[in-house]
């Protein structure tokens, strides 16, 4: 069950009230000094109604996504860079990704189907876990993480997400266990890579975020608990995904 929603949505529908004027000076005073995070950033210039607002909401979401890059290999020797940021360690891969979640419930299937120059490779989400109180209950959708964003870290541009999702999984090469009891991360964002040269955006001299909302990728990542920090990101294992078109069912 969803313990987090109402305090998530409290710096939302302070920042909705200072914009629409119904919440007076010292309101004002106090939405001001809020800091960022999932669900407020400063400076925005639109309030919209959390997914929660609506009785229509079922918190189902289904999703396709294929046009999939990898970031580097599977057998980069260390000290390597999987998150590609200039677009010279990107290749096209086969394959699709496919989600089935219900956001409210913290519940579904994360599973990506991939031909890789290595072999067949699957990884599914086995189950969803919270990390951190932004990610209310491992499934969150509508908010905003990386960057600046007071949510997630550093190495992505801040963006809106549409839909993210964290837990623990495995990933199998043609059939034989590869990872097992790895940490996974998926999200559907704006545009954060360029259509053309699959380069992802820097800073823009605005706090929001260096993403095109003209476009939508899904990222996702599997990565080990263990660390080493000759690697950027700094894991002993973290394979790095992208795909550039995603479809809503």
């Amino acid at each position: 069950m969803k313990l987090k929603k109402q305090h998530l949505l409290v710096p939302m529908l302070a920042s909705i009230g200072t914009m629409i004027g119904c919440i007076g000076p010292e309101s004002s005073n106090v939405s001001s000094e809020l800091q960022p995070g999932a669900r407020y950033q400063p400076g925005t210039e639109m309030g919209i109604y959390t997914p929660e607002q609506h009785t229509n909401y079922d918190g189902r979401f289904i999703v396709s996504a294929s046009q999939v890059y990898h970031l580097g290999t599977l057998d980069d020797t260390s000290p390597w860079d999987h998150m590609g940021d200039d677009g010279s360690s990107v290749q096209a891969v086969g394959g699709t990704i496919e989600l089935d979640v219900d956001e409210r419930a913290n519940t579904g299937t994360f599973r990506a189907e991939l031909d890789l120059p290595e072999g067949h490779y699957v990884v599914e989400l086995d189950r969803f876990e919270e990390f951190s109180p932004c990610q209310d209950g491992g499934i969150a959708a509508f908010l905003y993480e990386h960057g600046n964003a007071g949510c997630g870290d550093a190495n992505w541009p801040k963006s809106l997400l549409y839909l993210a999702g964290w837990g623990w999984g495995s990933a199998t090469l043609d059939g034989a266990t590869l990872y097992d009891e790895h940490q996974i991360h998926f999200m559907i964002t704006q545009g954060m890579r360029d259509r053309e040269t699959l380069v992802v955006r820097t800073g823009t001299g605005t706090d929001a975020g260096a993403v095109n909302p003209a476009q939508m990728q899904l990222d996702f990542y599997i990565r080990s608990p263990e660390s080493n920090e000759r690697n950027h990101p700094t894991r002993e294992v973290f394979d790095h995904f992208f795909a550039m078109e995603v479809t809503w069912r």
